[in-house]
């Protein structure tokens, strides 16, 4: 048989001695797992060995896999203050080893070195929590299965990581790539470099396999997903009451990659929900503020894209109402998680992890197990209600837009659609008509301004949306004038309000 894939297993020794010789164990007698997997502990050197500490950093760099268990002990320290077990885990991210990392749950405190490393790993990979010997068997036992899927050792459904029925490496787009390893390697210090051979960069992201790839690759990095994966989008719908109800003032689909949906989808729902500005007293730049944080609504709209079914017919869907925003995406919350759960710190089960994991390195995400949570703080801190979640034929994410929001949504409900029609009658009697968007420009123009500075201010970042939706109908009406009006497509053209926007700010301002 070929060779085995090599599993360092690390760990502070004293503190999980007979969990590390038991999963060893475990390892080497089950069935399926001894077929593939060879584990490395610290108790199989040889008690006469001079150099522990380089056996251990060939045996790292020999490795397939890097497993390490961390509880609460930080263990011995060198004299820079640093354990065996934070080199070991250095020596495996510094190669580019995959890590999986498992943290025993405890009540206890931990050791402050400890608490810190913690910190430190679970901002670099994904975890997972493990109370007991059994669960840490049976976590470690399903990690492998999943490893052994994407590898093609073992049959795989998964939509993540199954290998495309007939697209070859072929159908990656290079530009796409290049553009995230510079991104990767930024972020996350990515090891392969921009110009690597593109089958090495697939390969060392788990996309490739044979010059094939596996359905997420294309999702991430095709020039168009949809020829793949129909159903592969975001809808977008506004609706000006708190019911879904025709006719529908604006709705868009997104398609294209999922970084180019994720950017679509967030800027439109920035493009229907209030923006405040502060003042240049303390900075040139002017202060800008939606009333739900652009942080928590990008969370909520990646997290579908991540999490959502691609086997389903369905699309993840965005409704924004007067009171609230509803994310849903055809999923659920995986059975290792409950609704509970999202509101604290905790082990990350994504629907599709090769997906997750390119999102980690770009810095869509930014920690594993904790967006939820930040969603949840970001939103209290800001006056908000916490987000809702519901998990049943597919999973939901509430978003309310203000305090009283949730508490009044049955007396809205009542009388919503009464006050719409009057609101809408009064909408065709005014004939200086200023398109939202339109005025967030006018909000955030204070001097001369490019359309990238412009983007930034509101906090865009789709900018075929920008220019479509914000700075094109803002020239047209007016509002906005060229700095070089006879070189519209200048390099260094720039954007200022005109008299008309001027008169338009200070009425606003007057409100």
């Amino acid at each position: 048989m070929e060779n085995k894939y090599k599993i360092f297993i690390s760990s502070v020794q004293k503190e999980f001695e007979q969990e590390r010789i038991e999963l060893t164990k475990y390892i080497n007698t089950d069935a399926l797992l001894k077929s593939f997997f060879e584990p490395f502990i610290f108790e199989n050197i040889a008690a006469n060995t001079k150099n522990p500490e380089k056996v251990f950093t060939f045996q790292i760099k020999q490795a397939d896999i890097y497993l390490g268990i961390f509880g609460k002990d930080y263990g011995y320290e060198d004299k820079n203050g640093i354990s065996p077990t934070e080199k070991e885990y250095d020596i495996a991210k510094n190669n580019g080893i995959p890590r999986w990392i498992y943290i025993l749950k405890t009540t206890n405190s931990r050791h402050p070195k400890e608490d810190n490393f913690i910190r430190k790993v679970s901002g670099d990979v994904s975890w997972k929590f493990f109370q007991g010997l059994d669960n840490l068997k049976k976590e470690v036992y399903h990690v492998c299965i999943e490893f052994l899927k994407q590898r093609g050792k073992i049959e795989n459904s998964d939509f993540d990581s199954i290998l495309h029925r007939y697209e070859t490496i072929n159908g990656i787009d290079d530009n796409l790539l290049r553009d995230f390893i510079v991104t990767a390697r930024k972020k996350r210090n990515f090891p392969e470099k921009e110009d690597a051979p593109k089958a090495d960069i697939l390969k060392r992201l788990n996309l490739a396999r044979d010059h094939k790839i596996v359905n997420s690759a294309l999702l991430i990095f095709s020039n168009n997903p949809q020829q793949y994966f129909p159903t592969a989008t975001v809808k977008c719908a506004h609706f000006h009451g708190v019911n879904v109800q025709k006719p529908i003032p604006d709705y868009k689909e997104f398609s294209g990659t999922i970084f180019e949906m994720a950017d679509h989808a967030v800027d439109f729902v920035l493009s229907k929900i209030s923006l405040s500005t502060g003042t240049r007293d303390k900075s040139n730049l002017v202060e800008t503020r939606y009333e739900i944080p652009r942080a928590v609504i990008a969370e909520a709209v990646i997290n579908a894209l991540v999490h959502r079914d691609y086997y389903s017919k369905g699309s993840v869907q965005i409704s924004i109402f007067k009171n609230r925003i509803e994310i849903e995406n055809p999923g659920r919350l995986p059975d290792e998680i409950s609704l509970e759960d999202l509101k604290k710190p905790h082990a990350s089960y994504p629907q599709n992890p090769l997906l997750a994991h390119c999102l980690f390195l770009a810095g869509s995400i930014e920690r594993y197990g904790t967006g939820t949570v930040e969603m949840t703080n970001l939103s209290t801190t800001n006056g908000l209600p916490e987000p809702e979640f519901a998990s049943q034929k597919t999973f939901k994410v509430t978003l309310w837009r203000n305090r009283d929001a949730e508490k009044n949504m049955e007396r809205d409900r009542s009388t919503a659609e009464v006050k719409e029609q009057v609101k809408e009658q009064v909408k065709e009697q005014v004939k200086e008509q200023v398109k939202e968007q339109v005025k967030e420009i006018i909000l955030v123009v204070k001097c001369e301004q490019s359309a990238n500075e412009i983007m930034e201010l509101l906090s865009l970042k789709g900018r075929r949306n920008f220019l479509q939706n914000y700075l094109q109908p803002a020239v047209e009406s007016g509002s906005i004038e060229m700095t070089q009006p006879d070189s519209p497509k200048s390099p260094t053209q720039k954007y200022r309000l005109s008299d008309k926007g001027k008169k338009i700010l200070h009425q606003l301002n007057r409100k």
